[in-house]
């Protein structure tokens, strides 16, 4: 969800490009849930008091001259309550030090209610929900009841018109009931995000459920295959993405773009972090709100020389792979999580060559096909059938907007 919005200024017959900061709100790491494999909460943290939103604004002044995306992410951010949306929401939107440019949310939705969703839609928040597919399978993968508990609070957010988007994560169990889960998204025609199962820095609780690359390269390659024939039914955003950066040559996504300075994590307590994957680890602090840390400042602090070592490494040890330009080793948590150095790459680099070879292999094929002129015999007709009954190509996701 880290949006890019290109606003074109003219100064002195210059064009100026002001993209969009990624501010993430953690209000808590505390959540209702205890999904199988999550490693994103912790029972029992904090909650964030308005005076954060507050000292966020006055950090915010001065800070960077670029329209700042808020979301709201946990944990669960629910958690914090309606008296503090209530509050926050016009504070972060109405404030003169910054240049909003919208609102997102990450939520179980269990504790949404009528109010809170007429609150949000009334201040446009966007919100994703998780949900692994079908009730039998999410909730082998989530515990008993969770997908009812959300899918209720879901048709409240919708009625009161709520945007809300969906995001399955795919475990080493869930891989084998893949067609199920398309299915059941394509049926209810919801647009959802892909999540591999991860292991992480804080538990092993995940690791049993943890993708395996090349599972997860399959996986996507196979979805590809079944989406591209429903691009007029549903949205996967990850295929939106990933055909767009190969066409663009630059990642579109934030696992393969380089997010380093362009999005900050704020933990219950005002202490700043690199994204909220890294929120409530004291080793990634890079500063507080409270103390109005410039980028300056924190571009002095050894989380952010952690990152740039990552930096440093995917330059070198990437520099003869083809897709460096538009997926940059993956994501630098998955790095660290996975050899406990910032000098290694996303440990699922084999399923990004994987999918990305499928799309440029796809790709190549096309232009191939429209540069050579049709032969109308028999198996020329047969051909063109067979492609009727696959609506859409690659070039259309990449041409997509």
């Amino acid at each position: 969800m880290n949006k890019q919005i290109n606003i074109k200024i003219n100064i002195n017959n210059k064009k100026v490009k002001n993209m969009t900061f990624h501010v993430m709100i953690i209000p808590t790491l505390d959540c209702q849930s205890n999904c199988s494999y999550c490693w994103g909460s912790k029972k029992g943290s904090g909650i964030m008091d308005i005076d954060i939103i507050k000292e966020i604004i006055s950090w915010l002044d001065g800070f960077r001259d670029d329209y700042v995306h808020f979301t709201f992410h946990g944990g669960e951010p629910l958690l914090a309550g309606y008296d503090f949306y209530k509050e926050a929401l016009p504070l972060l939107k109405n404030a003169t030090t910054h240049k909003e440019a919208g609102f997102s949310l990450q939520s179980n939705l269990w504790l949404l209610d009528e109010k809170l969703a007429k609150l949000f839609a009334e201040y446009n928040v966007a919100i994703s929900t998780s949900i692994d597919g079908p009730r039998e399978i999410n909730d082998y993968q989530r515990g008993e009841g969770y997908f009812d508990k959300t899918m209720k609070s879901y048709k409240i957010a919708k009625d009161n018109g709520v945007n809300v988007s969906f995001i399955c994560t795919f475990t080493d169990y869930s891989k084998d009931f893949k067609d199920e889960i398309y299915d059941f998204f394509l049926k209810n025609e919801y647009s959802l995000k892909l999540h591999a199962a991860l292991p992480s820095l804080r538990d092993d609780n995940a690791d049993p459920w943890a993708l395996a690359p090349e599972d997860h390269g399959q996986l996507l390659i196979d979805l590809l295959d079944k989406y591209l024939h429903d691009l007029d039914k549903i949205e996967i955003k990850d295929f939106d993405h990933i055909c767009k950066s190969t066409f663009l040559r630059r990642g579109t996504l934030c696992t393969f773009a380089d997010c380093m300075g362009d999005t900050l994590a704020i933990g219950h307590d005002g202490n700043i972090y690199p994204c909220y994957r890294f929120v409530g680890m004291s080793d990634y602090v890079m500063g507080n709100v409270k103390d109005k840390p410039t980028m300056e400042n924190i571009k002095k602090t050894e989380p952010w020389e952690k990152l740039q070592e990552f930096k440093d490494f995917v330059d070198e040890d990437c520099k003869s792979c083809t897709y460096i330009k538009f997926c940059r080793g993956g994501c630098p948590y998955n790095g660290i999580v996975a050899t406990g150095s910032s000098k290694a790459v996303d440990p699922q680099c084999e399923a990004y060559k994987m999918i990305f070879k499928n799309v440029s292999d796809r790709a190549n094929k096309e232009f191939l096909k429209s540069a050579i002129p049709p032969m109308m015999d028999k198996t020329t007709t047969q051909n063109q059938s067979i492609s009727k009954k696959r609506k859409f190509s690659i070039m259309d996701l990449m041409l997509k907007k």
